[in-house]
């Protein structure tokens, strides 16, 4: 997994509406990145979730949170309609899982990355990283509160 105090790999990938969203963009924001395996499974809908509830406050402590997995945008449209969540989903689709690897996140035998968090700062640098023990695991909202925190000190 990578490691606070490297830079962050860049990436473009098509969001839940077919709109690429790079890396260079998002400079100047603190970026949190969830990687989740895969869309309409059940701990990630939790985990989706319980991010989406807390939405507002992690925007309000600077932070815009990203959703990464390998599916597509279609599924990524249809996952964040059926759940009402805000949260923009970002398609590591083709080729699959490029950004995970990037990151240290995937999980070649399954095809799918792993449950981590990355905490980006405004000059893309990674301040903070997280990986799930277990793909049960949800990593807990206050993780990125924390970090947050943390980093801002």
């Amino acid at each position: 997994m990578i490691e606070p105090g490297e830079p962050a790999p860049g990436f473009s990938l098509a969001d839940q509406d077919g709109q690429t969203v790079s890396l260079t963009d998002l400079r100047g924001q603190r970026i949190v990145l969830v990687f989740y395996p895969l869309d309409f499974s059940p701990v990630c809908t939790d985990q989706l979730n319980v991010y989406q509830e807390v939405l507002s406050e992690l925007e309000g402590e600077g932070a815009r949170l990203y959703g990464i997995s390998v599916d597509s945008a279609f599924a990524h449209s249809a996952f964040r309609e059926r759940l009402g969540i805000t949260i923009p989903l970002l398609a590591d689709f083709n080729p699959k899982g490029e950004v995970a690897r990037r990151y240290g996140v995937f999980r070649e035998p399954d095809g799918i990355s792993q449950r981590a968090l990355v905490l980006i700062d405004e000059q893309g640098v990674v301040r903070w990283s997280h990986v799930a023990q277990s793909p049960l695991e949800i990593p807990g909202a206050n993780l990125i509160f924390d970090a947050l925190a943390r980093s801002a000190a």
